[in-house]
């Protein structure tokens, strides 16, 4: 059987641990791999208490955010690689596309996560959307026959986003994160730049725990993430 492989790529940081904390650690719990992806460290426009230090850097902004995240994607049993591609504006180059490509066919994901297409406060999501959804397409050979090396198609689901009314993002999927919630509360405490979200994301997790208990009947269920799948799933049965 083919190892369960989880690729998470964000537009910043932090925001695997928002949005997909509590799914990476069920993810690694039940013996898959997970590997996070920052396309930017947010060093410009989500990283404002860092600098509030006298005398910061930009180059230190970017040392601390990787600290935080490595011991963040650490506490989720995932490993964290930054392309440090700049964020506000981030900038759909070609070889940067071709180098997620690259990433996705040696590390073959069995799923991957990502933003949705549309975020009207963040102009870097949507175009970390787009860097995905194409270089998962060139990973599969998409098109004609490839002349390159290629990966199995993956399944492929973007995370809510912080206003999901607005973004177009209607939940297809509940990942039950219970018995793992306490992990992302370590991952989300890792974050010290953006410490007002740490509240705002462990609240959506009640919501959604509540959302998952209605539609399951599982009063077991506490706190859950929601996913949009962007393919079908094909199943052999009903």
């Amino acid at each position: 059987m083919v190892q369960k492989k989880l690729l998470v790529v964000g537009a910043h940081s932090a925001d695997f641990v928002w949005r997909s904390a509590g799914a990476i650690a069920r993810f690694v719990r039940e013996g898959g791999e997970a590997k996070v992806v920052a396309l930017s460290y947010g060093e410009r426009g989500e990283s404002g208490e860092l600098w509030k230090e006298p005398n910061q850097t930009e180059a230190n902004v970017k040392k601390i955010r990787h600290e935080e995240a490595s011991l963040a994607a650490g506490h989720l049993g995932a490993s964290f690689e930054a392309f440090d591609l700049g964020d506000y504006p981030l900038l759909p180059v070609h070889e940067d596309v071709q180098r997620l490509a690259d990433l996705m066919r040696g590390f073959k994901p069995t799923v991957v996560l990502t933003h949705p297409d549309k975020d009207p406060f963040n102009p870097d999501h949507p175009v970390a959307h787009t860097m995905v959804q194409n270089a998962r397409l060139l990973t599969s050979g998409a098109g004609v026959e490839s002349g390159f090396a290629t990966a199995p198609p993956s399944e492929f689901l973007v995370f809510e986003p912080h206003q999901p009314e607005l973004c177009g993002f209607v939940p297809s999927v509940f990942v039950d994160i219970t018995d793992v919630f306490e992990q992302k509360r370590k991952a989300m405490a890792e974050m010290k730049a953006q410490q007002y979200l740490q509240g705002y994301y462990a609240e959506r997790a009640e919501h959604r725990g509540n959302h998952a208990r209605k539609v399951t009947g599982d009063k077991q269920i506490r706190q859950a993430e929601a996913f949009m799948r962007l393919v079908p799933n094909v199943v052999g049965s009903l």
